[in-house]
C-alpha cells in the first residue's frame, strides 16, 4: 500500500495539500467569510508535471465558484477573495529555465522551482529544489521574472472562468 513507501506518499500529499492551504488562504478577507470553513477537494485527473502547482490554480476557482454561491444565495454580500492566485513551475534544465514544466522535463531539472503569485504582483510562496545539489542564486531572480509571465496568462485563464460562472 502507500504506507510501505515509509510514508513518502502520504507526506508528499500533506505537503501539497499544506501548500494549496496556504494559497488559498492568502487571498481570502478571513474576516469577511465569517466562522465558516471551506473545503476544496483537489484531483489532478490528467498529470504532467507541475500538479501542485495546476492545483493551486484550478483550485483558486473552485473556491471563487463556492463563494459566489453564498453570495447569489444571500448568505454573503460580496465574494470575500482579495485578489486571485495562481501556481507556477519552472525550472533550469540544460541550462534552460523553461515555464510550466512537463513530467519528463520536470524529471530532467536541474533546479525545480514551484510558485504561488497573486494579481497583485505578490509572491506567496517559493518553492526551490536544487536536484543535483546547491544552484547558484540568481536562477531565482530569472525564475520568478518566467513565473511572473506564465501568471500572467494563468491569470486571464482564471479571470474568463470566473467570469463564465459568473454569467451562469
Amino acid at each position: 500500500g502507500r504506507e510501505s513507501v515509509g510514508g513518502s506518499v502520504r507526506g508528499r500529499h500533506q505537503e501539497i495539500q499544506r501548500l494549496i492551504g496556504r494559497a488559498l488562504r492568502s487571498v481570502v478577507d478571513l474576516s469577511s467569510l465569517g466562522e465558516r470553513t471551506v473545503l476544496v477537494d483537489c484531483d489532478v485527473l490528467q498529470a504532467d508535471g507541475g500538479t501542485r502547482t495546476a492545483a493551486i490554480t484550478g483550485a483558486y476557482v473552485a473556491l471563487y465558484q463556492g463563494l459566489y454561491g453564498l453570495v447569489r444565495n444571500g448568505i454573503l454580500p460580496r465574494v470575500p477573495l482579495k485578489c486571485a492566485v495562481v501556481g507556477v513551475s519552472v525550472g533550469a534544465v540544460n541550462g534552460e529555465m523553461l515555464l510550466d514544466l512537463s513530467y519528463e522535463e520536470d524529471f530532467r531539472a536541474q533546479v525545480d522551482f514551484n510558485f504561488a503569485l497573486t494579481s497583485l504582483g505578490e509572491l506567496v510562496e517559493i518553492q526551490a529544489t536544487g536536484e543535483d545539489g546547491p544552484f547558484v542564486t540568481g536562477l531565482v531572480n530569472d525564475a520568478v521574472c518566467l513565473a511572473q509571465q506564465g501568471a500572467e496568462t494563468l491569470l486571464e485563464i482564471q479571470r474568463q472562468a470566473v467570469e463564465t460562472l459568473k454569467l451562469s
